[in-house]
C-alpha cells in the first residue's frame, strides 16, 4: 500500500525506488571502505554485488540483515537474545517504543531478531540531524525507515508532529505494519529512561480528543533494552563534562557520526530485548486527570513496564551499589565481577582525551550509566 503524496517527505521508499537508490549509494567513493571496515575485504565485493540484485524493500532490508548485521553481531557482540515474541501481533502489527541505547543498533537488532522468528520487519523512526549525508537518507529509508523532523519554530514543530501522527496511525492501522520510535527525543545518556509525554502527545495528535482511546488504537508495546556494555559510555561521559564545563556546548554532525560508528563497532557483551504486553485499558490509568496530565499518566505507564522488562547483567547491580555505596545487590554478583567492571571502568576514563580532565566526574557518570536500570528495576518491587 501506498501513501498520500503528502507524506512523500518522510515516508520510507517503495519497490520502484529501490534500484535506483541502491546505485546512488553503491556510487559513494567512500561506501566500498565503509562496508570493509565491518564486513571485511574480501566479502565486500560479494556484498555490493549482491545488493545491486535487490529489487524490493523487504529483499534489501533482509540482505542486510543477513549479510551487514549478522556480521555485525558476530563480530561484536557475545550474545543477543529477544523475548516476549508472544507479544507480537502477527496480523496487525505493534506500535513498538522502547528505551534506547544505540544509534542505530536499537532498532537494527530488533528487527534482525523479530526476522529470525519469523515476524515481519518494523518501519523505523529517525531523526532528521543523523542524516548528515544523502545517502545516509536513502539507505535508511531502504530499510523502511521514516524521518522524524527535529527544526522547526512551535508553530511548526506543531504541523510536524501531526504529520508524524498521521502517518503512523496510517501505518500502524491501515497498513498493519509494525512501527519502532524510541521513548524520547535522542539517547537516555544516563540509562535513566523516562518517557517524554510529548511522544504520548504527538501519537495521540491524528486520533480522536479522547488522549487514552486515541493512543490505544495504536497497540502501544513496550520494548525493555539492555546491553552488557555500552561502546559509547566513554562519550557519553565525555559529553557531559563537556556540556558542564562550556554552558553553550552542542554536538556537531561528525560527533554523530563517531557515536554511530562506535556504537556499531564496539563490543558490546551480551545484548537483551524483552518485548512486554501492550499497554490496555488506558482510561483505568488517566483516569478522570485533567487532559494536560494525560499523557503524563501514560508514559508514566510504560516507564514502568520497561523498567519491569530490564534483562539485568551483574555489572548493572556492581555499578548500582558504587552508586548508592551500599550492598544492596551484593547477592547478584561476585567479587571477581566487581573486579571486572572497575577495571573497565578506567579503561574507558583512560580513552576520553579533553582538556581539564575530571577522571572523578567521567567515572561516576559512566558509574551512572550502568546503575540506573537496576536502580529502576528495584523501585518497583
Amino acid at each position: 500500500m501506498k501513501y498520500p503524496v503528502e507524506f512523500d517527505d518522510i515516508r520510507r521508499l517503495y519497490d520502484e525506488e529501490v534500484q535506483e537508490s541502491v546505485a546512488q549509494i553503491l556510487s559513494q567513493p567512500q561506501m566500498s571502505a565503509i562496508l570493509a571496515s565491518v564486513l571485511g575485504g574480501d566479502y565486500t565485493e560479494y556484498v555490493m554485488n549482491l545488493l545491486t540484485t535487490l529489487n524490493t524493500i523487504d529483499a534489501f532490508q533482509h540482505g542486510l540483515i543477513k549479510e551487514l548485521v549478522h556480521t555485525l553481531e558476530d563480530k561484536t557482540c557475545k550474545d543477543v537474545t529477544l523475548y516476549g515474541t508472544e507479544n507480537v501481533d502477527r496480523e496487525c502489527g505493534n506500535l513498538f517504543i522502547t528505551n534506547h541505547r544505540d544509534i542505530i543498533l536499537d532498532s537494527a537488532l530488533l528487527n534482525a531478531h523479530l526476522l529470525y522468528k519469523g515476524f515481519k520487519t518494523t518501519q523505523i523512526a529517525i531523526g532528521n540531524n543523523l542524516l548528515v549525508y544523502p545517502w545516509i537518507n536513502l539507505a535508511v529509508r531502504l530499510c523502511k525507515s521514516f524521518v522524524v523532523k527535529r527544526d522547526g519554530n512551535i508553530k511548526e514543530q506543531l504541523i510536524i508532529s501531526k504529520h508524524l501522527s498521521e502517518y503512523i496511525r496510517i501505518t500502524r492501522l491501515e497498513h498493519n505494519e509494525s512501527v519502532w520510535i524510541a521513548q524520547r527525543e535522542g539517547r537516555a545518556k544516563n540509562s535513566d529512561d523516562r518517557t517524554a509525554p510529548a511522544i504520548i502527545k504527538m501519537l495521540s495528535m491524528s486520533g480522536s480528543r479522547d488522549i487514552a482511546e486515541s493512543v490505544e488504537a495504536l497497540n502501544i508495546t513496550p520494548v525493555s533494552i539492555n546491553y552488557e556494555f555500552d561502546p559509547c559510555d566513554y562519550l557519553k561521559a565525555k559529553e557531559f563534562q563537556l556540556k558542564r564545563d562550556i554552558p553553550d556546548y552542542k554536538k556537531a554532525p561528525e560527533d554523530d557520526l563517531l557515536n554511530m560508528k562506535t556504537g556499531l563497532m564496539g563490543y558490546k557483551g551480551r545484548v537483551s530485548f524483552v518485548i512486554g504486553k501492550p499497554l490496555t485499558d488506558l482510561h483505568s490509568i488517566v483516569g478522570d486527570a485533567p487532559r494536560n496530565e494525560q499523557a503524563h499518566l501514560i508514559a508514566e505507564a510504560l516507564d514502568r513496564e520497561i523498567h519491569r522488562g530490564y534483562l539485568l547483567y551483574p555489572n548493572n547491580y556492581v555499578a548500582a551499589d558504587m552508586m548508592e555505596g551500599g550492598c544492596r545487590f551484593k547477592d547478584k554478583y561476585t567479587d571477581k565481577d566487581v573486579e571486572r567492571f572497575k577495571s573497565y571502568l578506567n579503561s574507558r576514563v583512560d580513552m576520553i582525551d579533553i582538556p581539564n580532565k575530571d577522571c572523578s566526574f567521567l567515572k561516576s557518570k559512566i558509574v551512572e550509566m550502568y546503575a540506573n536500570p537496576a536502580i529502576n528495576q528495584a523501585a518497583l518491587q
